[in-house]
């Protein structure tokens, strides 16, 4: 035996929106797949330990686009505060929380933007420990705050914010600091830029400045789609954002259910606000439905760490949303692993292949019981071995 292991599975996705294939095995030596092949064609007496997934689904490991790893996604307004408020000991522990969470859910890389002195500090405390997801950090710029140049920023990636929030129905999105954005992109020093922008204008000058990547996007037109395609430029379209505000737009009290995205909001409802969110929740699924028509690459983003959005799970539900616009399973599975992989340089991640790493999940039951299996995996395999983190069914000690 020379440690090479084959996994048989029932159905296998490969994230790069090919159509799922059935009856298949990996073969897997060092923590590399060597070979994908028919079960029919799977080796007999050559030594390999065979593990047995026929019941269940490979997909490749997640990778969420847009992260706060270090802050609550309590919709309880006095728990974020404390969050924010609480020594780097505590943050730290927060952060490390919620990676836990992400990675319970196959989400095994992300790209976040959260204090680079809470990264490092997490970052010195799991040097003695396996790193469990890939984090991608980002220096952020904001329209109106001091414009460091670049190149003086740590971070892997750029972000720059332009000024108003989606969740303020009532401000309109100005455009950014044309000039600011564009001294940043010419002081990049390499590194990808993703622009967070709303409405034409601000995702036009966006683009006109050659950003890498448009996050957001809402009500930004199919002509800004259209470039989009034409420069392939990157879009995270957060849809779950507004499907996470419409669900407790019209709710009073303070109820939720830890286990679900659907909520009753604390405080009394704000006039109007559930017509607000359903009619944007329409416009961006119908934007996401011309992009894929238009053949825009679009990855998952779930705003994790945002009010009511949970961290890991959230991935699966901006999944749902993205199949509620048309795109197909598998599409959805390269949307959220190999297209947000390739674009942060996560090279242990993404699509599966011959010659490629061997982490993956497995869900049991079928393709078309997808993205909902996501929330209870069979297991994660990390480099060609089972995650030494991952528990199916976690161990409950009595005290």
């Amino acid at each position: 035996m020379d440690g090479t292991q084959l996994i048989v599975a029932g159905r296998f996705i490969d994230g790069s929106g090919a159509a799922a294939r059935r009856n298949i095995y990996l073969r897997i030596k060092n923590g590399m797949i060597t070979a994908i092949d028919s079960a029919v064609c799977l080796p007999c007496n050559d030594g390999a330990v065979v593990v047995d997934f026929s019941h269940c689904t490979i997909v490749p490991a997640l990778v969420d686009c847009s992260v706060s790893l270090s802050r609550s996604p309590s919709i309880d307004a006095r728990m974020q505060f404390a969050a924010e408020k609480s020594d780097l000991p505590d943050k730290v522990s927060l952060l490390a929380r919620h990676i836990g969470y992400c990675h319970a859910h196959g989400v095994l890389g992300v790209a976040v933007n959260d204090d680079i002195n809470i990264l490092r500090a997490y970052g010195r405390r799991a040097m003695a420990r396996e790193r469990i997801i890939d984090i991608r950090a980002s220096a952020s710029f904001s329209c109106g705050g001091r414009q460091t140049l670049a190149e003086e920023t740590n971070g892997d990636f750029i972000k720059f914010v332009c000024p108003g929030s989606i969740e303020d129905n009532n401000a309109p999105f100005s455009r950014p600091d044309y000039e600011a954005l564009c001294c940043i992109l010419r002081h990049r020093g390499g590194r990808k830029v993703v622009v967070t922008a709303n409405g034409p204008r601000q995702v036009e000058a966006a683009l006109k400045a050659g950003c890498d990547a448009i996050e957001q996007g809402y009500g930004m037109g199919e002509e800004n789609l259209r470039t989009m395609a034409a420069r392939n430029v990157l879009w995270i379209p957060s849809v779950l954002r507004a499907k996470n505000a419409l669900d407790g737009a019209g709710g009073s009290g303070d109820v939720c259910c830890r286990f679900s995205h659907r909520y009753v909001a604390p405080g009394k409802p704000a006039p109007g606000a559930e017509a607000f969110w359903k009619k944007t929740l329409a416009g961006q699924l119908q934007l996401l439905r011309s992009a894929r028509k238009l053949g825009v690459t679009t990855a998952v983003g779930s705003g994790a760490g945002s009010t009511g959005i949970l961290h890991g799970e959230s991935v699966a539900e901006e999944m749902k949303l993205f199949i509620k616009a048309g795109y197909s399973r598998e599409e959805t599975i390269r949307c959220a692993s190999a297209n947000g992989a390739e674009f942060f340089g996560m090279n242990a991640l993404g699509r599966l292949r011959a010659g490629g790493r061997a982490t993956f999940l497995i869900t049991r039951g079928t393709v078309q019981q997808l993205p909902r299996k996501l929330s209870y995996l069979e297991g994660i395999y990390v480099d060609g071995a089972p995650s030494v983190i991952y528990r199916k069914n976690p161990a409950v000690s009595v005290r």
